[in-house]
């Protein structure tokens, strides 16, 4: 079985010793991703909403470089800071994964890089 890093420079690179996602024959498994902006590595969005928006959105771009899409996703994990978040962070989640959502876990963590309040891994075909 063949294993490939996958980096793109569209989506923020690692901020420790790990790849950005890692490819199998045919599987992707993306690291956790932050609403971080790719260019200064600084969280970005005002609310829970829009971190969690551009989580989604950095996840997106991490697949795309991997050569699969969201639609592929089998599985998450969703740290959240805050369990009080999960109703916001399900509406936007759904935005993304409106038919046939993956099979997901969601954590309350104590902290998370950079005070995040929402990271999300992935597991996905190719």
């Amino acid at each position: 079985m063949k294993r490939e890093i996958v980096s793109t420079t569209k989506a923020p690179g690692a901020i420790g010793p790990y790849s950005q996602a890692v490819k199998t024959d045919n599987m992707v498994y993306v690291s956790g991703q932050l609403a971080m902006d790719p260019e200064t590595l600084e969280l970005v969005g005002g609310n829970v909403q829009d971190e969690t928006r551009k989580v989604l959105q950095n996840l997106q771009v991490v697949l795309d470089a991997s050569g699969t899409t969201l639609s592929k996703v089998v599985k998450t994990t969703v740290f959240i800071a805050d369990m009080n978040d999960f109703p916001k962070i399900n509406e936007v989640y759904a935005e993304f994964f409106a038919e046939n959502p993956p099979a997901r876990a969601c954590v309350e963590v104590s902290r998370l890089p950079k005070d995040a309040r929402v990271e999300i891994e992935a597991t996905a075909l190719l």
